[in-house]
């Protein structure tokens, strides 16, 4: 299967400090993927290197065959970051609706009202983004980040702060994307998503792959542990050695 992303050799170094070691990994078409690892493991500075935010040292990171460009790329590209970027002093509708105009939306009003009764905010629609729980400020990101139909998803954290049943609706628009063959990048912590939905994952550890594979494969390669407790293992814990 073809791969929509490639990191080879990727090394990045910040002055004298080395956050990313000799990482090689692809993201084929149409998967779901996860990038796991404990906070500073590099998992941001690989997703930021790979959107040109930052220069790798050394080693090559392409999305579609190519380092990304978002005015020259022939795949759209969607990505919520872990920081929320929106317009705080707006309300929930003028926020989707402008997002919308800018990503040439035919309709953006009517798309947003949707996307809005779908997740349930529809009754937020004209209150100001600010008055929004952080969790109903995560679902207007996500909505900006989707509406486009971008095939090449990049999720951080996207249910963090989420009560178990708004995890739900969230992991299933991200496998209905998955199912029209929309390739996703799952940032998170929640294991039990990992194992739901990713077809592979790689997970690091100070800048340095510890597993990479199919989810069946990292397990049998910690002699069928799940993948929580591969997690501990990895960063140091016996508990479950």
């Amino acid at each position: 299967m073809e791969n929509v992303v490639t990191v080879q050799n990727f090394r990045m170094d910040f002055g004298p400090k080395t956050v990313i070691k000799d990482l090689s990994f692809d993201v084929k078409k149409g998967e779901i993927f996860g990038l796991l690892g404990s906070n500073g493991s590099g998992k941001t500075t690989t997703i930021r290197a790979l959107l040109g935010f930052y220069t790798p040292t050394s080693g090559k990171l392409l999305i579609d065959g190519k380092p990304y460009n978002p005015e020259g790329s022939n795949i759209t590209v969607g990505y919520l970051p872990e920081e929320r970027g929106l317009y705080r002093k707006e309300t929930v509708l003028d926020n989707l609706i402008y997002f919308g105009e800018l990503k040439c939306l035919p309709n953006p009003r009517e798309w947003a009202l949707k996307y809005l009764q779908r997740v349930k905010l529809l009754d937020k629609a004209n209150e100001k983004l600010e008055r929004l729980s952080g969790g109903q400020q995560q679902k207007v990101q996500l909505g900006i980040t989707i509406m486009n139909h971008p095939k090449l998803l990049i999720l951080d954290e996207p249910t963090k702060g989420f009560d178990p049943m708004n995890r739900q609706l969230l992991m299933g628009i991200i496998d209905e994307l998955h199912r029209e063959g929309t390739a996703v990048i799952l940032i998170t912590h929640y294991m039990d998503e990992v194992e739901k939905l990713c077809d592979r994952a790689i997970l690091l550890k100070d800048g340095v792959a510890h597993a990479y594979g199919t989810i069946s494969e990292i397990r049998k390669q910690f002699n069928g542990k799940s993948l929580e407790q591969i997690f501990v293992k990895v960063y140091g814990e016996d508990d479950y050695a």
